[in-house]
């Protein structure tokens, strides 16, 4: 009888489920209201117009490999647009060499890039995405430049096109 309650104690504790087995992506995702955009388009529609590599970035949330954009050496004056839908997204007065392999701004364009929690890695991280049609950019970071904002917006080159200033 004892033996009984054991084995069924064992196993009624070996199935609980506590909250540390719970997945954040999927508890995130689930709070999350769905988010319509200005420019909203269909997969093929995106697959269509995008590059492979700025599809996997912009609308699968993909990362490059650091250092192989060739926006990072971009020194002239202009506005970093998004690939996508063109929305001007970061100055070119406000990028930095963060020496992290990826373009790096200390500012975005008010109200043109928005910001989600990002569990993927498996800690917790901002997320910033185009605002007019949701494309992945990249993820913000508290280790910018200390005499500006602070902040380091650690952007996928592929994510941007580049606007030289007239």
């Amino acid at each position: 009888m004892i033996r009984k309650i054991l084995i069924i104690g064992t196993f009624a504790l070996l199935g609980c489920k506590g909250n540390s087995q719970d997945n954040p992506d999927k508890a995130v995702k689930e709070k999350e209201p769905y988010q319509e955009y200005a420019v909203s388009k269909t997969e093929a529609e995106w697959r269509k117009e995008l590059s492979e590599m700025e599809f996997y970035i912009l609308r699968e949330a993909g990362t490059e490999n650091p250092f192989s954009s060739e926006l990072l050496e971009v020194k002239e004056k202009g506005t970093y647009v998004c690939a996508a839908c063109k929305t001007p997204l970061f100055e070119s007065e406000h990028k930095f060499d963060s020496g992290t392999g990826w373009p790096s701004f200390d500012r975005a364009i008010e109200g043109n890039v928005a910001y989600d929690v990002d569990y993927k890695i498996g800690y917790k991280r901002t997320e910033e995405h185009c605002a007019v049609c949701g494309g992945h950019l990249g993820h913000v970071f508290d280790d910018g430049p200390k005499a500006t904002t602070g902040k380091r917006h650690c952007i996928n080159g592929a994510a941007l096109d580049f606007v030289p200033a007239e």
